[in-house]
């Protein structure tokens, strides 16, 4: 996963910082600091720990249960920094935000896809839930959607043919959602494929 020999741990004081990463979005989560038993307890277990300069040795989610489990352990050229990118459980950041650094760090199509599913458990008459209630105009808006973007696109119309993406996905993921799929999903067949 790792090898530690390559760290460089004397330039920090003992530690290096990690970049904590959320495989599936790319959305960073946190950036905090690991020193080599982090690091080999990181390894061990399959979940993060960090080394803080005030509480020493933590496991992040050890008590939240938001923890982070690793996908892959990345280190930087000059051996001083690690990426990590995790699976996280819930969120990062000790205010409740999926990231520590705001909203404006958020995945906007996973925000969707969690919209999306909100209103498929909701129980009000909107928009979403009509077209999740409706198998035939669920397929008609993909379509017609899909031509709008064919349309666009033949004309040149690159502000155009982005409105129309934009529709193409929200009617493509209320579909999926609709049939027992996600974002993850589609995700996870991406990822597949860019292997």
């Amino acid at each position: 996963m790792i090898d530690l020999d390559v760290l460089d741990f004397t330039k920090g004081g003992g530690l290096v910082t990690v970049v904590t990463q959320d495989h599936r979005t790319g959305t960073v989560l946190m950036v905090a600091h690991a020193d080599r038993e982090a690091i080999e307890r990181t390894v061990a277990t399959g979940e993060m720990h960090y080394r803080s300069r005030t509480r020493g040795l933590w496991h992040k989610g050890g008590t939240s249960g938001n923890v982070q489990s690793v996908v892959s352990l990345v280190v930087d050229c000059d051996g001083d920094a690690v990426l990590a990118r995790v699976r996280p459980a819930g969120p990062a950041c000790h205010t409740g935000a999926t990231s520590c650094f705001g909203p404006g760090e958020n995945d906007a199509l996973g925000t969707l896809d969690a919209t999306i599913a909100a209103r498929a458990g909701a129980g009000d008459g909107g928009y979403t839930r009509k077209l999740l209630g409706d198998r035939n105009l669920r397929l008609k808006k993909i379509g017609e959607e899909a031509s709008e973007l064919v349309t666009a696109c033949a004309d040149g119309d690159a502000a155009r043919a982005t409105e129309e993406t934009a529709d193409l996905i929200y009617h493509a993921l209320v579909a999926l959602r609709a049939v027992g799929g996600s974002l993850d999903d589609v995700r996870t067949v991406l990822e597949g494929r860019a292997r």
